[in-house]
């Protein structure tokens, strides 16, 4: 009856302010910086091959923080791991902005993506806690469609900044608004309840009323190995075909002769299309389960990206980059509700802290065999196998990602490394 009455008086606008509100800054400041990084790093002195290895320091960052990043959560809570990592993320745009030798720049780079991996799970952590399971996926998928936002939003702001200051412009808008994000951070509310780390417990409190400890890393890994090798993979795979995406629509773009500003249009409206659905998608999630939209997210990417070699013209073109974007907007979120569904508690942020690193390494390997295809045979080659990815991906959620909505005991049936029953 609390539950029932819980979750009827429940409404995402009241946690909006202080759990989309940062979410929509950060993706401000990393939208802001994202077209600079390879033309302020040639600006420095970096080879054309450099400046590609500088790009991915955001990534690799990312990747090697996401561990750290569990053990900060779970000491400091997920608010002020929130207004940390938006501090960090600020000063590496201070440093970009204003110390102009190259080394240092990367450094830069490389801690915009730590803070990227630090931020992103105290998010994902607090939301999960936060929201009840019925409204879980349309809260994750707004999550996801916050940081569209200011992802969109970033560009146009920096644009505006550099017509004063330059390049450094950009890194100012970003500095600024990280630090917004880290100040409307400190407005988040405390959750109330945390697992205890190993071998603490407060004088004033009985032994028998201590709660279960948070387990380790390894405890985690070992204890769900069957999720990370099943569902775990498939989430894999939607990094590696979202994180090629972004390259592929310019490069056909050029392959086709397309001139720069028709190609920008092409992208925009497939990328405003993507930003559009994030919250319907997230109600079909609630209403008819996650595989009613993992499943269809994949195949509509990897029907666009099949299509995309076919493209000879511009509107060809747009049409195979609009069904990429409608693909990849049905699934804001997805990736982020499908760790929360299966994530225990006690060692949610560690369980998320590894959901995340897969993503991560999807994000990196993507791109990578798009290049190494392309290099071996043709762009067209390489953008095949991409959607080869996605109909793979496909086959792996629909088998299995549960049918059917979650229920109430799903982070118990994620804790014994079992699907959440359908």
């Amino acid at each position: 009856m609390e539950v029932a009455e819980a979750i009827e008086n429940f409404s995402l606008r009241g946690i909006a302010v202080p759990a989309f509100g940062p979410t929509v800054l950060y993706g401000t400041a990393i939208g802001a910086i994202l077209p600079v990084i390879a033309l302020t790093a040639r600006d420095l002195g970096a080879t054309v091959a450099l400046a590609a290895l500088i790009i991915t320091l955001t990534g690799i960052g990312s990747l090697l923080t996401n561990v750290p990043a569990t053990l900060i959560t779970t000491r400091f809570g997920e608010k002020w791991a929130l207004v940390a990592a938006a501090g960090w993320c600020a000063l590496a745009m201070v440093l970009a902005a204003t110390v102009q030798v190259l080394w240092v720049f990367a450094l830069a780079v490389f801690m915009v993506g730590m803070a990227g991996a630090v931020f992103g799970l105290a998010r994902q952590t607090y939301v999960t806690e936060a929201v009840p399971l019925h409204f879980r996926a349309r809260a994750l998928s707004t999550l996801g469609g916050s940081n569209r936002i200011g992802v969109f939003i970033g560009p146009f702001a920096a644009a505006a900044a550099m017509h004063f200051a330059g390049t450094p412009g950009a890194y100012w808008v970003g500095a600024a608004a990280a630090l917004g994000a880290g100040l409307l951070s400190l407005t988040v509310p405390e959750l109330t309840v945390h697992p205890r780390r190993p071998g603490r417990r407060s004088r004033e409190q009985p032994q028998e009323e201590v709660v279960a400890e948070a387990p380790t890393i390894g405890q985690i890994l070992s204890g769900h190995s069957r999720t990370f090798r099943t569902v775990g993979i498939g989430v894999l795979l939607i990094a590696a075909v979202r994180s090629t995406r972004q390259a592929v629509i310019p490069l056909w773009a050029q392959h086709l002769g397309i001139d720069p500003a028709q190609t920008a249009i092409i992208y925009g409206i497939s990328a405003g299309v993507d930003m559009l659905i994030f919250y319907p998608a997230g109600r079909v999630m609630d209403l008819r389960g996650r595989r009613a939209v993992a499943v269809p997210c994949m195949l509509f990417m990897a029907a666009g990206l099949a299509l995309l070699p076919l493209a000879s013209n511009p509107l060809e073109l747009l049409l195979a980059a609009l069904l990429i974007g409608f693909g990849n907007g049905i699934g804001s979120g997805i990736v982020m509700t499908l760790g929360a569904d299966f994530s225990p508690s006690p060692g949610r942020p560690q369980f998320l802290g590894l959901w995340r690193l897969l993503s991560d390494i999807g994000i990196l390997s993507g791109p990578g065999i798009l290049s190494g295809v392309t290099a071996l045979f043709s762009l067209a080659a390489g953008i095949g196998a991409t959607a080869v990815l996605g109909l793979a991906g496909a086959a792996v959620l629909w088998r299995y990602v549960p049918k059917g909505r979650p229920s109430a005991g799903a982070g118990g049936a994620a804790a014994s490394g079992r699907p959440p029953a359908g």
